[in-house]
């Protein structure tokens, strides 16, 4: 053997010994990283993070989407009187006589009803048929069928009929039955135990694709949407990423273990991605006996609030940390009126209850029963007080509803910017300021001001200042000239109905003295 292939030998010998050595150290002493990484801890600024395994949701989807159907509603549509379509005149129109003619329109009307399909989802609650959607899937439907039973390519349903049981506008919420037994249903989870980055899982069917499953977490809690009156004051969305859209409304968002935690509601349209809403499941629990009763009844008292701010609190000379409700507006006769609550207090308990927000009053009151008494705590100047009111029934739309002829001054423009005057027979006609409002009238405003920040506009009516009802500019001026620069004041304002449209609109406003 010459010297060159002893040479090639040794080196080759050198390399696979390496080779060997580097892999029984590396398997022997564990100095390689493993290559699953959900099996090692997660480290962060703050040190490790417990290990997460991401799951697979094939076997929950399994077994919730049997119990997730498919929505058809017919409702029966009268074109109006003397109306315009979507994209402007109906091309036929110029071949007929006019349609607005009152002797063809009942004729027209009746000819021209056609019907609308539309739809959404829901969910099986009872193996004995009930289910759950949104009100607006079924609102006004004249016809509503069940689709059910469908394998996973939306293959094999049935479709039955189904009769509404009960509907609550106000939360959006419909329960529905059909007449069948043995069903697969869904249990109901706690929403109020539910965390913002938990995993959330929406099914439904969006664009009719039947059995669509998305994934998110729950991104937020408590969200109002102000979608409508009969809604506003019972909003309370749970916000989640998981994709929702047109179809999916009814349908169940749940938890990791497969129980509904919400109803599926809403979306944010435009150019807004990943904002989805949906009702708390608890609010549809709370109400499930009175929607097998097919009608929903909440208590009242008969008043509006406002939620407690630092500005409040400042306004109010509060303790710092102070939470609850300020009454904006009590309406008269009502229960909170007979038990003598008046604008101005604040509410801080309900029946030894801290009430930390206005969501957590009305969400107390409203599940009452018609007739209870209810011990309400407030503070009033400083002082605690507490009454007795008894629950009415809440109306339908959720509504909470000798003159002196003061003699005319000039108006007075004082350091918040703002120029008023006594109430005369005259200013009242010309601004049509009811007869019972008293106190002082705005006449002008500076857009750069401490008026003009708070939304006080020319025509409004101060009717309180501080707590201290003003009838007078002189009145009105020693209160604001005894305010320290710097101070937070209250004030009671008015605006007329001429300038609303509608009722007059009453309401706290509060100002930093300049």
């Amino acid at each position: 053997m010459n010297h060159s292939t002893k040479r090639i030998i040794s080196t080759m010998a050198i390399v696979i010994a390496s080779v060997a050595f580097g892999v029984l150290i590396s398997a022997d002493l564990g100095l390689m990283p493993r290559s699953n990484a959900q099996t090692g801890p997660i480290q962060t600024a703050q040190g490790p993070v417990t290990s997460v395994t991401i799951p697979s949701f094939a076997d929950l989807a399994a077994r919730a989407m049997p119990a997730v159907v498919s929505i058809s509603t017919t409702e029966i549509v009268r074109p109006q009187s003397g109306t315009r379509r979507q994209f402007g005149i109906d091309p036929f129109e110029f071949f007929f006589p006019d349609p607005r003619d009152p002797r063809r329109q009942q004729q027209d009307d009746q000819d021209n009803e056609r019907r609308q399909l539309s739809g959404g989802s829901g969910f099986i609650i009872s193996p004995d048929g009930y289910i759950l959607t949104n009100n607006h899937v079924v609102e006004n439907a004249s016809k509503v069928e069940v689709q059910y039973g469908s394998d996973e390519n939306g293959a094999g349903g049935r479709t039955v009929p189904a009769t509404i049981v009960g509907r609550d506008p106000a939360t959006d919420l419909a329960l529905l039955k059909i007449d069948e037994q043995g069903l697969p249903s869904l249990a109901l989870g706690d929403s109020d135990r539910i965390r913002r980055g938990d995993w959330a899982i929406a099914i439904g069917n969006p664009f009719q694709l039947d059995n669509t499953l998305t994934v998110g977490v729950i991104s937020a809690k408590g969200r109002a949407l102000g979608m409508s009156e009969e809604t506003r004051s019972f909003e309370n969305f749970i916000q989640t990423d998981a994709a929702i859209n047109f179809g999916n409304s009814g349908g169940p968002l749940l938890n990791i273990n497969g129980e509904v935690i919400g109803i599926n509601t809403a979306i944010r349209g435009g150019m807004a991605q990943g904002l989805g809403f949906a009702t708390p499941v608890n609010v549809a629990r709370r109400l499930l006996p009175q929607l097998k009763q097919g009608k929903v009844v909440r208590g009242f008292l008969g008043m509006e609030i406002r939620e407690v701010t630092q500005d409040i609190r400042d306004a109010w000379n509060l303790p710092a940390g102070t939470t609850g409700a300020l009454v904006n507006r009590v309406t008269p006769g009502k229960p909170a009126d007979q038990a003598g609550l008046q604008h101005g207090d604040i509410i801080v308990e309900i029946d030894g209850r801290q009430i930390r927000s206005n969501r957590e009053l009305i969400d107390y009151i409203s599940y009452l029963p018609v007739g209870t008494n209810v011990k309400v705590t407030f503070l009033r100047d400083g002082q605690r007080r507490t009454v007795t009111a008894k629950t009415a029934e809440r109306p339908p739309d959720g509504a909470v509803e000798d003159d002196e002829a003061p003699s005319a001054t000039e108006p007075v423009r004082n350091r918040l910017g703002m120029a008023v005057q006594d109430l005369t027979p005259q200013t009242r006609q010309l601004h049509g300021i009811d007869d019972d409002v008293r106190g002082v009238l705005v006449t002008s405003v500076r857009n750069v001001s401490a008026a003009g920040e708070a939304n006080i506009l020319e025509g409004d009516v101060i009717q309180e200042v501080q707590g201290q009802r003003v009838t007078s500019v002189e009145q009105f001026r020693r209160i604001i000239d005894a305010a320290r620069s710097g101070q937070k004041i209250r004030m009671y304002v008015t605006t007329p109905s001429r300038r609303t449209g509608g009722d007059a609109f009453t309401r706290f406003t509060i100002l930093t003295v300049p």
